[in-house]
């Protein structure tokens, strides 16, 4: 008779789960979960899952707003964001590279908020505090390139 052991649950290695592309609508391009991950500086302690629920929600946040200008684009020949005449910037168009910053802005605005609920002590409240400017300044930066994208002024100015 043999005897095989295993080594305890808790030492048994986590493959981490895939971060597979996010499949766009063919016009505005695919998201690299790990892309957005490095350029937001999310760390790994968001799951696989969570991100991608917040990189979904930054492309439906955006989208709206981009929604006549991929129109626009499409009825004047151009089939996708790569293919609109655009200034390149290292090697890509600055329209791609303000479309993947608003994405990810927009994600990692929505990931701090929602990570606010693990901590409701006097401490967890006062950081959270602290964060606020932080995520409006993300969302500040995410709607500055969307309105770079369609060629908008970054001014709003609301009469009292």
């Amino acid at each position: 008779m043999s005897f095989v052991s295993l080594p305890p649950a808790a030492e048994v290695e986590q493959l981490p789960e895939a971060e597979t592309p996010i499949v766009n609508d063919g016009f505005f391009p695919d998201i690299d979960p790990a892309a957005v991950r490095e350029s937001a500086r999310i760390p790994t302690s968001i799951t696989p899952a969570r991100l991608r629920a917040a990189i979904l929600g930054a492309i439906m946040r955006v989208e709206p707003d981009l929604r006549a200008f991929a129109a626009d684009c499409v009825t004047a020949g151009s089939a996708t964001l790569a293919a609109v005449p655009a200034p390149q910037l290292d090697g890509q168009s600055v329209q791609l590279i303000r479309y993947a910053r608003a994405v990810a802005l927009y994600t990692k605005a929505e990931l701090i908020e929602r990570h606010r609920d693990f901590d409701t002590t006097a401490a967890g409240g006062g950081q959270a505090d602290e964060l606020t400017p932080s995520v409006d300044d993300l969302r500040r930066d995410a709607q500055h390139a969307v309105r770079d994208i369609v060629g908008r002024s970054r001014t709003t100015v609301e009469l009292i």
